[in-house]
Parts: C-alpha cells; sequence; structure tokens
C-alpha cells in the first residue's frame, strides 16, 4: 500500500543514530526518514535493535550519538547532553502503543484515554471526554468506556492502547510489536485498526513480526539485525527480490518455516 506523496513533508529524521548499554553496542549509525502519512515497518530478528530505535525516536531511549531532526526545526543532537525540555517536545510530537497496553489498572477505559489530553496537554475535561469517546466508537469499544483493563479482552486492551496513543493527536504514531503479546485469534482485531489508520493517513512507525501485515500496509520495509539496517524498499520489491543474503535467509525463515 503506497499512499505517500514522496515530496510530503519530512516528520522526523534520523542521522547516524548510535546506542550502546555498557559492551553491547545496539545501534550502529542508524539513519532514518519519515514523511507525512507514511507507513514504515521495522522487521528483524530479536535483539536487532529495532524498538531501541523506536524508542529513540520519542526519547524514551537516549541516543549516544547521531541526530534526530523533527519536522517543524526541532534537532537534537546526541553528542552533547540533552535537556529534559527538548527530550520532552520531542516526545510531545509522538505517542508510543506498547507492547503489554500498559494501561493504568485503576483506571477505567475512559479515564486512561483522557488522561494524556487532560494532563499533559491541558485539553478542557470535557472536550477531552467528546474526543475520546468518538475514538472509542471507531475502534468499536464506546460501550467498555468506564470498564476497568482487568475486564477486557488482550485485544480490546490493545485498542484502547491505540485510542489513548490517538487522543494525543501526535505528528507521529510509534508501534512497539503491537500483537506480539496477543493470542493468535485476537491479533486480527488490532491489525485491523492500524490497516484502518494507515488508509487515513496517519503517520506510523510499526515494530512487527507480521511480515504479512507489513507487506500490505507499509510504504517502506527496512530491515534491520545486529544494530544496522541491512536493507531497506518498498513492500512489493522488498519481499519479492530482496538484494542482500542476509534479508533472503531471514524472509525466508519466516515465510517459509517448513521448508
Amino acid at each position: 500500500m503506497s499512499h505517500t506523496d514522496p515530496s510530503a513533508p519530512v516528520v522526523l529524521q534520523a542521522t547516524g543514530l548510535s546506542k550502546s548499554f555498557g559492551d553491547l553496542q545496539v545501534l550502529r549509525s542508524i539513519d532514518l526518514t519519515i514523511r507525512k502519512g507514511e507507513v514504515v515497518a521495522l522487521i528483524g530478528p530479536s535483539g536487532s535493535g529495532k524498538t531501541t530505535v523506536l524508542r529513540s525516536l520519542n526519547g524514551l531511549e537516549v541516543p549516544d550519538g547521531g541526530v534526530l531532526t523533527v519536522g517543524d526545526g526541532l534537532e537534537l543532537d546526541f553528542s552533547y547532553p540533552i535537556s529534559d525540555v527538548h527530550r520532552y517536545a520531542l516526545r510531545d510530537r509522538s505517542a508510543m502503543v506498547f507492547q503489554a497496553h500498559n494501561l493504568f489498572p485503576h483506571k477505567t477505559v475512559l479515564q486512561n484515554v483522557i488522561e494524556g489530553p487532560t494532563v499533559v496537554h491541558k485539553v478542557p475535561r470535557d472536550r477531552a471526554v467528546a474526543d475520546a469517546r468518538e475514538l472509542l466508537e471507531r475502534v468499536g469499544l464506546l460501550e467498555k468506556q468506564d470498564a476497568y483493563p482487568h475486564q477486557l479482552s488482550g485485544g480490546q486492551q490493545q485498542r484502547v492502547g491505540i485510542v489513548r496513543a490517538l487522543a494525543l493527536k501526535p505528528d507521529l504514531l510509534l508501534f512497539d510489536e503491537p500483537t506480539s503479546a496477543l493470542d493468535p485469534e485476537l491479533v486480527g482485531e488490532v491489525l485491523s485498526v492500524i490497516k484502518q489508520l494507515a488508509t487515513e493517513g496517519w503517520t506510523m512507525a510499526i515494530v512487527t513480526h507480521e511480515l504479512q501485515f507489513a507487506r500490505q500496509v507499509a510504504d517502506e520495509v527496512v530491515f534491520m539485525a545486529d544494530g544496522v539496517v541491512v536493507e531497506r524498499g518498498a513492500p512489493a520489491t522488498f519481499f519479492t527480490a530482496p538484494e542482500h543474503e542476509r534479508t533472503k535467509q531471514f524472509l525466508d525463515r519466516l515465510l517459509n518455516p517448513f521448508g
């Protein structure tokens, strides 16, 4: 699905991002450009650095080097100490959907969704509630607005997590393996919501192991291994004619698990 104008404005650009945890270097000079309305899928084996890239894009992780440039002019050069003000400014432009929902267990669905807009963005409560109800209705969960997370299925919790991110009206939505913690029969309901967001033009970066989903939804697929970007390309060519042997091995193992 290619729905991005190549001349669309850049929402976020990463140049030369590097990151180590102790002696382990997990990112090695990562370059990434995400344009408005684009869906970028990050795939690769466990430990390849995908989640660290995603967390670096919104300030949850602070790289050791490289530069992040946000479309409206904010630039963070990680060769210098980064102030909390700049980290929060970066985080303000994006919203993360986590692998394990991360909902507040003691708050209702509605309370979870309005928390960010009212506390972080100071949106008046009545407006935040109206927006939240509209979003919950779109994902088929309005009748669950007064339920608590433990009363929901895993798929419903993840859909609330997506609504919570949407309620912040971010420039960029970040998904960290949004279906990996779900039972197989619940995966489809979450992926269908993300597909719908793609058709609506939301800008997204998605770490996923669902290759068929990436093939259908992404404008660009980025394959990582051992902390580097091995290969990237449009799904039509990436999945049918990968250039690198490492990419071929990875795709063959996942797409043809039984040989």
